[in-house]
């Protein structure tokens, strides 16, 4: 039986692009483990993608996971099927211009298919205590990546 995992995710970025950092606490039972890291040129998008890859990416075997993110942008494109359209079309969007991120994209959707994912959007700066921990941390981590 796959473990729950419930992973909280959230992105940051000083500028945009700019230097940026990124947070995930992982948690299942009563486990918890949080990671994070930064880059010194990236965007906020990139950024909150990076959150949910590198969650998912810390799992040790296949998971039952729900992510928990203030991204509209990574839940919206998963949940309303944006990026696999934009996959299947060659990393275009409905207008015609490039998808961004693709790369990311692609490593996304191979961790998707790995775990059993569902996403829930939350709104941001709003109390949610573990989103609060994981902005904390990933301001923070912008802050090492600041020249």
């Amino acid at each position: 039986m796959a473990d729950n995992v419930t992973i909280y995710t959230d992105g940051a970025c000083s500028g945009n692009p700019g230097p940026g950092g990124w947070c995930a606490i992982l948690r299942c039972g009563a486990n918890e483990k949080t990671i994070s890291g930064g880059s010194e040129n990236t965007t906020n998008n990139k950024m909150e993608l990076t959150a949910v890859i590198e969650g998912l990416k810390a799992l040790k075997r296949p998971c039952a996971v729900t992510v928990v993110s203030d991204s509209k942008y990574v839940c919206d494109a998963v949940l309303k099927g944006w990026v696999y359209s934009w996959k299947k079309k060659g990393w275009k969007k409905s207008d015609g211009k490039p998808a961004l991120n693709s790369d990311m994209w692609e490593e996304l959707l191979g961790l998707l298919s790995v775990h059993n994912v569902t996403f829930q959007w939350i709104k941001g700066h709003a109390g949610h205590p573990e989103n609060e921990r994981c902005d904390k941390c990933a301001v923070e981590e912008t802050k090492k990546h600041t020249k």
